[in-house]
């Protein structure tokens, strides 16, 4: 297949395209610089250079491609609103030249959607659209679109990992540096769930390849994994603390993470794996905190 990828040199994405040049797809990417340019044309693939603020100068390219996977967003958080509604309007863009034909259009979420405030892990078969996280916006563009006639899947992620990255977690570490403390919230039971970047990017070709028209997928290799034990490793990473806040004092800790740092993000991905022979083989969360190199923060 000739695949259009979005952030194809970015952290997820780039995995992506590793595959599926591998598996012998042609692979079109969009970026944005020079520098991602020559490192995707390396690689094999052909580079398109563009932004997700302007769309409309790269869907030419998407007429070309038998299917598109969009991994790109902006993780700037302190317009997360904003960079959700920026989503939106690139997976409509996207969809206005896939609507009416049979080539799917792979879109990018959070578990937190499939969460029905049951208290048990979020599915696959749930989707909130009053959702109160702004990342629904995604999803339910994506249900416009798929109502328009375009071939959705959606891809739902919960904390990415390598050694490097680890989704919300990256964004916590030099937090805690700065206060001197890796806190978490009371007992801090609350969970996260938890993927490596090599499972997922294997996912979403799988998703390509093998899934179906309207359905969700969740990216999720561990499904609960409590804030206390990744504060823990962190503390033990950074040289500080782990301290338990209550939770009235975690705005006042925490800033714009204290909505992220009390949430409980744990998910199923079981309904995934039977679909898709999906099975997680990575590292897992715990370990790669553990084994990453706390110098540089």
């Amino acid at each position: 297949m000739r695949v259009f990828v979005t952030g194809a040199t970015g952290f997820i994405g780039s995995r992506v395209v590793n595959i599926l040049l591998q598996k012998g797809h042609q692979v079109t990417g969009l970026v944005r610089s020079d520098e991602a340019v020559a490192t995707l044309t390396a690689k094999g693939g052909r580079a398109q250079q563009g932004t997700l603020e302007d769309p409309q100068a790269w869907l030419a390219d998407i007429e070309e491609c038998d299917a598109v996977i969009h991994t790109a967003f902006d993780h700037d958080f302190s317009h997360f609103v904003a960079n959700c509604e920026k989503d939106r309007r690139v997976i409509a863009a996207i969809g206005s030249v896939l609507a009416g034909t049979n080539r799917p259009l792979i879109i990018t979420s959070g578990t937190g959607m499939g969460d029905d405030d049951s208290g048990h892990p979020a599915t696959e078969a749930n989707f909130n659209p009053a959702h109160p996280n702004p990342r629904v916006a995604s999803e339910l563009e994506g249900n416009r679109q798929l109502e328009a006639g375009v071939d959705v899947r959606v891809m739902r992620l919960p904390q990415v990992h390598d050694t490097r990255r680890q989704g919300l977690i990256s964004y916590y570490i030099p937090l805690a540096k700065e206060k001197g403390v890796a806190a978490y919230i009371n007992d801090g039971d609350n969970c996260w769930s938890a993927a490596h970047v090599d499972d997922v990017a294997e996912l979403y070709v799988k998703v390509l390849e093998n899934g179906e028209r309207g359905k969700r997928y969740h990216a999720v290799a561990e499904e609960s994994i409590p804030a206390r034990e990744i504060a823990e490793v962190v503390a033990q990473g950074l040289g500080i603390p782990a301290r338990s806040i209550p939770a009235e004092e975690s705005a006042a800790h925490f800033g714009w993470f204290s909505v992220f740092a009390a949430m409980d993000l744990r998910a199923s991905g079981a309904w995934t794996r039977q679909q898709l022979n999906w099975q997680p083989s990575g590292p897992k969360l715990i370990a790669d905190l553990q084994n990453m190199d706390y110098s540089g923060f």
